[in-house]
């Protein structure tokens, strides 16, 4: 409705009934105040709490089986590689509506931590994607000597152990780094990022792998999120239902 301030002036002083002084501007609903300003009504029906989703594929089907604000203009904000956002276009009074928000469950893992070698070696195998780097830290670890680590070939990148070869043989085997390992840190549904570590082993014995890319991963998840929702969601952005936020 384009109603000047004189025509809103008029129904303000005209008008007995409050519920007759509002009128609706651009989709919004407002209430005539006695000098003819139109005053916004909050929306009642905000969402107060957003929907909890635990995987990329569950927002999905949220936002496919139209339940809620079918008519409306919707944004999915990636805001980091566990966390995908479903939010409303600005509403007039500043606000957006939260809808849902996504949240990936992730296994617990310290990449500045040693551990000891089982959980170390329970760790590489259970959260960690296949991959040569991952063979070969699992065949140190799972058959490391407990007073064979050699501080004495240590140069400060790569570490030498003794690992045993046979039941009454050992080797020594030269640790390389930095190795390349794919952790599982993202929603399952996309591919995982990989990225360089530090190994390092201590006496114990005990391992650690340190983060050595500068967490140029987390933008590589990022761009995996991305790309499954724009896959699995592109009729919804054809039709202008769906931004997509990274």
């Amino acid at each position: 409705m384009d109603l000047t301030k004189e025509a809103l002036k008029y129904l303000a002083e005209n008008t007995i009934k409050p519920e007759e002084r509002v009128v609706e501007i651009g989709g919004s609903n407002f209430v005539i105040d006695e000098n003819g300003n139109p005053q916004y009504i909050a929306l009642r029906y905000l969402a107060e709490n957003a929907l909890k989703i635990n995987t990329l594929s569950g927002l999905v089907d949220y936002i496919k089986s139209n339940l809620d604000r079918t008519d409306e203009k919707l944004y999915l904000h990636i805001a980091s590689h566990k966390s995908v956002h479903l939010v409303s276009t600005l509403k007039p009074d500043g606000r957006r509506e939260e809808l849902a928000i996504a949240e990936a469950i992730l296994p617990d893992f310290w990449f500045d931590r040693f551990y000891d070698m089982e959980e170390f070696n329970v760790a590489l195998q259970s959260i960690f994607v296949k991959n040569p780097d991952r063979e070969i830290l699992l065949k140190v670890v799972g058959n490391l000597k407990e007073d064979n680590i050699k501080t004495t070939g240590d140069d400060g990148v790569s570490q030498a152990v003794t690992i045993k070869t046979g039941v009454a043989s050992a080797a020594d085997v030269k640790v390389p780094n930095p190795v390349t390992l794919i952790p599982y840190r993202t929603f399952v549904e996309v591919e995982q990022p990989e990225s360089k570590f530090i190994f390092r082993m201590k006496d114990g014995p005990k391992g650690a792998i340190f983060e050595a890319d500068g967490g140029a991963w987390r933008n590589q998840a990022i761009l995996n999120i991305k790309k499954y929702l724009e896959n699995q969601l592109s009729d919804e952005i054809k039709k202008g239902k769906i931004t997509i936020l990274a």
